[in-house]
């Protein structure tokens, strides 16, 4: 995931350092050399997320951090304090300012590039309910955006698996101490199904479970529809830098040095809920706010009427913030057939499996609409084109592998779809990038269906 970072520091050693940094990893990066010059390169840029330090004459961070904070033009924009203090008085200090979260130099390289893509996340999400919120307005349909406060923990529920018990109920208490409810699990080989029920909005993984691989469990949660959207968490020890990055790789969101700091443990735990917070209000706008004029009747997802307002914006978006975006038509194969065979209530049930399929398998910020008969449009925001092509797969093989009952004389019914993707370029519109992905579709037709062509 790239995006803009904007580093202010009044050195330009530091600035220089991390611009070097940034750049390696793909980043567009903007620079200012105090607050007040931060604030002006704010009135006229994009920017994703703010790398803000702490000791600057005049204005100093935390009075800077203040001022983009109550600005509610950049008050969604990420903020991570960077500071060579390390006492707890100056993190807590940077949190009432409204900071997101904060890193001490010097900068572990792998720990900068963790926590800007876990807020990046965040403020995509966040970037996604604005965009749906105005595409919504024009249908003269409310939608009002989720404000939080800086604290979230009050009734949030998290899992910790962790078998050091010592470190476990340290972790309960400090968490419970703040409002949230622990859930304090010994045995990994229960927690999955007691998932299920629990519902957490944060999952913390002890690195170094004794009778268990930990980064496994991780991938096995990632891999199941429940677990998608909820944030995990890593504990893990200052020298575990590998075992880190196979986490960040297999889906971890964030992590948490040990030995524990409260204030830290703290900051995490309470941006992962706000991240999960956010996703939940995203989805119930959706299900609350659209109604008829923007849903499709037969499968719930939206309609084309929907896409033509929200695609133009979402276009227009990644464009100007060279943001990734990627465009898929699907289509039911030889769906005629079905018709003919079992009858138009059949084919109904299987566009609506397909519908579901596409929602359960694709991720809340993304789209799914109703295009027209047995086809379905799919856009899909910061996401690299193997990543998507992945995905499309994914849903390809849960279409052939899953059965529909036919309503009127219990037959089993079985289907496969065709994908075309392509991905949006500078000076596309919609219809170019929708035409080219139906050129990609019609080649996935022709060369055998049941299958995913990228244009």
């Amino acid at each position: 995931m790239s995006g803009t970072v904007l580093v202010v520091d009044d050195l330009l050693p530091n600035i220089k350092l991390l611009e070097a940094k940034l750049n390696a990893d793909y980043y567009m990066v903007l620079t200012a050399k105090s607050g007040r010059e931060a604030l002006s390169v704010l009135e006229t840029n994009q920017v994703d997320i703010i790398l803000l330090d702490v000791m600057m004459p005049e204005m100093d961070g935390f009075e800077t951090c203040r001022a983009i904070k109550t600005n509610p033009k950049f008050a969604n924009i990420p903020v991570i304090m960077v500071t060579a203090l390390s006492e707890v008085e100056d993190r807590v200090m940077g949190l009432k300012s409204g900071a997101d979260d904060f890193l001490t130099k010097p900068i572990n390289d792998v720990i900068l590039m963790a926590r800007i893509k876990s807020l990046l996340r965040l403020k995509a999400i966040i970037d996604e309910i604005k965009v749906r919120s105005e595409s919504l307005s024009q249908f003269g349909i409310d939608s009002q955006i989720m404000h939080l406060d800086l604290n979230v923990l009050t009734n949030a529920k998290i899992i910790l698996i962790d078998d050091d018990l010592a470190q476990g109920n340290l972790i309960q208490k400090y968490l419970t101490e703040n409002g949230a409810i622990v859930d304090l699990q010994k045995d990994p080989g229960v927690v999955i199904e007691q998932i299920k029920s629990f519902l957490p909005d944060v999952i913390i993984i002890n690195s170094q479970l004794l009778n268990t691989d930990s980064l496994r469990l991780c991938s096995q949660m990632r891999s199941q529809k429940e677990f998608r959207n909820i944030p995990i968490l890593l504990l893990v020890d200052e020298d575990e830098i590998n075992i880190l990055v196979k986490g960040l790789d297999i889906g971890v969101n964030d992590y948490i040095m040990t030995p524990l700091d409260q204030t830290e443990l703290l900051t995490r735990i309470n941006t992962q809920v706000k991240k999960k917070r956010y996703q939940d209000d995203l989805v119930n706008q959706l299900k609350n706010n659209a109604n008829l004029v923007v849903k499709d009747a037969l499968t719930g997802v939206f309609n084309r009427r929907y896409l033509d307002i929200y695609g133009k914006k979402i276009i227009e978006q990644c464009t100007s913030t060279q943001t990734t975006l990627v465009i898929g038509v699907i289509d039911i194969d030889h769906f005629k057939k079905v018709n003919d065979t079992y009858g138009h209530l059949a084919g109904d049930e299987v566009i609506k499996k397909i519908a579901s399929l596409l929602v359960e398998n694709l991720r809340v910020t993304d789209l799914v609409v109703r295009f027209g008969g047995e086809e379905f449009v799919i856009i899909l925001a910061n996401i690299s084109m193997e990543d998507a092509n992945s995905v499309a797969e994914r849903v390809r093989n849960s279409v052939e592998t899953t059965t529909v009952i036919s309503p009127s004389d219990g037959k089993i019914i079985n289907v496969t779809a065709s994908f075309g993707l392509t991905k949006v370029q500078q000076g596309d519109y919609l219809e170019l990038a929708l035409d080219r992905a139906d050129q990609a579709l019609y080649k996935a037709k022709e060369s055998g269906r049941n299958r995913v062509i990228v244009l």
